[in-house]
């Protein structure tokens, strides 16, 4: 998000504080000069006084007075309370949410989660335990639909199978015993390699066995896993000098690379494509439709005769195998998922898969979480199938493709993290719907980084989660739970409510003593609520009432709502009813008492009192049922949605308990033992219990308030819209055009430096180019070697860093990333890269460096002085 709208809520309380303010100061400065002109004709002109003087001083005091009364006015009417209503509601949230499973890492996260209107949510370890199993396995040309017994299977298999899990698997992942008597046992590593360990210890056979045998280090060339190509390889050194492989990866593109099988009795016989597509029909698909992942298990074998294979080229090494088995892999779905989806689906949210799952099994899976109910008819596709929808003909990604795409896109399998990252950001730039998306993303691996940047919220996962996936987002899931971010959008929610609720308060409270301040000075030459006193009552109605307020725990109510919408406004019409409802009850109790307080109880004036008069009952009196009633709305403001119970859930908040009665408690004390600092004076029983009568009257008005029909009351208008875009600066909106998400800063900071180190190169090339020029003007040019200027002229080595999509090296699932490195270098691609740019946010930099290749470079000699010079270079 650009700096202009780091937080939706603070962008809405700002742009409100400032209309109060402002409306504030007005009033304020009106107090202040009808005060002064009142004083001025009323003394100098109505009663013909003439300026004496020996009496400038109390004229000054006078005015001071006048002056106070403004400034008080202005205090009272500036909502200072409101950005410590939003830091103690969204601190008191993080501090609970950690209770729920939820590190918050930004705090505006917090209130952002509540207008989440799409999730786009891993599978494994999200959706699901991240506890996988072998449960089918096709094996010597039989679909076994549980594990076989070991002697069911070929002893040939067997073996294979045994030594190619051993080896194959990264010697990091293993099977330890429970850390309790009769639990499960702990899978440590990568958890599809766990779930091929935990088969090899259902055959009866031990894996770790094969590891002594072969230990990590004797491994000849392990090719890592990656995205690209869906697969892992480890090649052994036979001690005859030949070499075997062993493969593991998809099982529709491993497959594809298989052209024998082992049969019944263990020996390879021919797979032909029609075997391939039986074989597919037959096992893979009713596996994948039952929500499996399917990975085969193959070897190679390279005889020692021939010469050592070219193993860089790893597309002519990954060919020609000898298919072991198809195992089916189950990771069943986490138990309170399905219910946490129906929650968000209720709550107005989208949730939609991104994994890297064959579309069968995301699609099982899908259905069994209520993702996908029969009958609906939304997208279920690939990541090829999406990208193809997407692009023009030139290959470049179009908005207006992607909103055709995501409002139905419910399923995105075998994606790579490019998609994710460029769905996230299709959904928060599209127009198609009149409210904007705010997205939610999990990842967890290293190459979800720009999709959770991108994100209005990241969420990683605590567990399974990479330390740059942890540092890219803004909320990490302790227990990679997916439930636990239907809790994260409750929070959210109630954070929103609670600084509404806060408003509702607040303002009733502003309304009534400005208009009581204003309106008694303008009348009585003096405002009845005193400086002192309007100070405890700003303290009541900003402090207390904010932490009061802004702790309230969140319902299960909250999420039967749909989100509220970045444009909602603050102050809804429900709000408006009751804070202009509360406020003609206040004033006409206050104005009353104010007036007539005196002949109600017996008792003298307060009003037109001289300059420094002592404490009256008569405003002693008004000013606490002013009090009261604040006390007694405090209770009221908890229900801001017209509902009639405002004590349901009152004794679940200990800290809103607490300060009413704190409250109550230190009000008495100032009324009795306040004295001339407070401007007041002790009152009897009778007094008192007629104060705290009308406070509870704010309650019982309460009541009939929520019993108007907010539909029936057309001219109330909401307040305290977002800052629409028209209201910034041109200057200040063309700044934000220029604005980038920090993955993107980061990308464009490495094009930079590698663009000016090439520059640099070329400058140099020119350097050495014209001295070689002038060195042997006249001379016959020398032989051309192979030198960086020839490098540099390849075809291959042109830039355009403008190509949006490349391929990425990772996968999406966490389980499908390499978890050593171990001890060999990655191989290379034989095709050249389309861009040096490897980073997963492929975003058009707008630098276009091409190198010159129309001249023909020449090198110098070996032993001459240029040719030293160019090897520095």
């Amino acid at each position: 998000m650009s700096k202009k709208e780091k937080s939706v809520l603070q962008g809405k309380l700002t742009k409100l504080a400032v209309q109060i303010g402002k409306a504030g100061l007005v009033m304020s400065a009106i107090t202040v000069i009808i005060l002064v002109l009142y004083f001025v004709i009323n003394t100098f002109w109505v009663q013909n006084i003439s300026w004496i003087t020996e009496c400038t001083p109390i004229y000054i005091q006078y005015f001071v007075k006048f002056f106070i009364i403004g400034v008080t006015v202005l205090v009272v009417a500036v909502p200072e309370g409101l950005p410590l209503a939003v830091t103690i509601s969204l601190a008191y949230s993080v501090k609970k949410m950690m209770k729920d499973n939820n590190l918050v890492r930004h705090l505006d996260a917090c209130e952002t989660m509540g207008n989440a209107t799409a999730i786009c949510s891993d599978k494994t370890g999200t959706l699901t335990m991240n506890r996988m199993t072998v449960v089918q396995v096709f094996i010597g040309e039989k679909h076994y639909r549980k594990v076989p017994e070991p002697e069911a299977v070929p002893e040939k298999c067997l073996d294979l199978l045994i030594t190619g899990i051993g080896v194959n698997c990264a010697y990091t992942t293993k099977i330890l015993s429970p850390e309790k008597e009769g639990g499960l046992p702990r899978h440590v590593g990568n958890k599809t390699e766990c779930a091929l360990l935990g088969f090899a210890l259902d055959l009866k056979r031990d894996y770790q066995a094969v590891r002594n045998e072969i230990p990590e280090e004797k491994l000849y060339k392990v090719y890592t896993f990656n995205s690209v190509r869906k697969s892992m390889s480890t090649v052994l050194k036979n001690a005859d000098g030949s070499y075997r492989m062993f493969s593991k990866g998809a099982s529709e593109i491993l497959l594809k690379k298989c052209y024998r099988i082992l049969n019944a009795d263990g020996e390879a016989k021919l797979f032909r494509p029609r075997d391939r597509d039986d074989m597919v029909k037959k096992v893979i698909e009713p596996m994948a439709s039952e929500g499996l992942r399917t990975i085969c298990l193959a070897y190679r074998d390279f005889p020692a005769g021939d010469s050592e294979p070219e193993w860089d080229n790893e597309n002519d090494i990954l060919t020609s195998l000898t298919c072991i088995c198809v195992v089916g892999i189950e990771d069943p779905v986490r138990p309170e998922v399905p219910d946490a989806i129906k929650k968000c689906q209720r709550a107005g949210i989208t949730v939609r898969m991104v994994t890297g799952d064959n579309i069968n099994t995301a699609r099982a899976i899908a259905i069994k979480c209520g993702i996908l109910l029969p009958g609906d008819d939304f997208l279920c596709i690939e990541g090829k199938e999406f990208n193809r929808r997407i692009r023009n003909e030139k290959g470049e990604i179009e908005q207006e493709r992607i909103d055709k795409i995501w409002p139905k896109l419910r399923v995105l399998a075998r994606s790579s993290p490019t998609d994710k990252h460029t769905l996230v950001k299709g959904i928060i730039d599209s127009t198609v719907v009149e409210q904007r998306q705010v997205v939610a993303v999990t990842g967890d691996g290293t190459n979800d980084g720009p999709a959770l940047k991108k994100a209005d919220v990241g969420f990683a996962m605590g567990i399974a989660g990479t330390d740059v996936a942890k540092e890219a987002s803004d909320i990490i899931l302790t227990d990679d739970n997916f439930s636990s971010i239907v809790k994260a959008v409750m929070w959210g929610r109630n954070v929103y409510d609670s600084i509404s609720k806060f408003l509702q308060f607040q303002l009733t409270v502003n309304i009534v003593a400005v208009i009581v301040a204003f309106t008694g000075a303008c009348i009585t030459q003096d405002s009845p609520l005193k400086a002192v006193q309007m100070l405890w009552v700003n303290l009541i109605m900003d402090t207390f009432a904010s932490l009061a307020l802004a702790t309230e725990p969140p319902t299960e109510s909250l999420l039967l709502r749909k989100p509220y919408g970045r444009n909602k406004p603050l102050i809804s019409r429900t709000m408006m009813k009751n804070i202009l409802g509360h406020g003609v009850y206040q004033l006409t109790v206050i104005f009353t008492l104010l007036f007539a307080g005196e002949k109600i109880f017996d008792i003298d004036s307060g009003r037109n009192a001289p300059l420094h008069a002592p404490p009256s009952e008569h405003y002693t009196i008004v000013f606490n049922t002013f009090v009261m009633m604040q006390l007694f709305n405090e209770i009221n403001a908890r229900k801001i949605h017209g509902e009639r119970n405002v004590f349901e859930g009152i004794f679940n908040n200990l800290i809103f308990c607490s300060i009413v009665f704190g409250t109550f408690v230190i009000q008495i004390v100032i009324v009795q033992f306040g004295g001339k600092p407070f401007s007041c004076i002790g009152l009897g029983i009778d007094h008192w219990l007629w104060c705290v009568f009308l406070g509870i009257g704010a309650l019982l008005w309460g009541q009939l308030i929520s019993s108007i029909p907010t539909s029936r009351l057309k001219f109330l208008k909401e307040a305290g819209h977002g800052t629409q875009k028209d209201d910034y600066p041109d200057e200040e909106l063309e700044e934000d055009m220029e604005e980038i998400d920090h993955g993107e800063r980061e990308l464009r900071r490495g094009q930079i430096l590698w663009f000016r180190g090439l520059n640099r190169i070329q400058t140099q090339i020119r350097v050495v180019n014209a001295f070689r020029s002038s060195l042997y003007e006249g001379l016959e040019k020398p032989e051309s070697r192979n030198s960086i200027h020839n490098f540099m002229n390849q075809p291959e080595f042109q830039i355009e860093d403008s190509e949006p999509h490349i391929p990425l090296i990772d996968d999406t699932d966490a389980e499908d990333d390499a978890p050593t490195k171990r001890n060999s270098s990655p191989p290379r691609n034989s095709s050249p890269p389309p861009s040096p740019n490897k980073n997963n946010n492929a975003v058009d930099s707008g630098i276009h460096l091409t190198l010159d290749t129309s001249k023909s470079a020449t090198s110098s000699s070996p032993g001459s002085p240029l040719h030293s010079l160019e090897t520095s270079l």
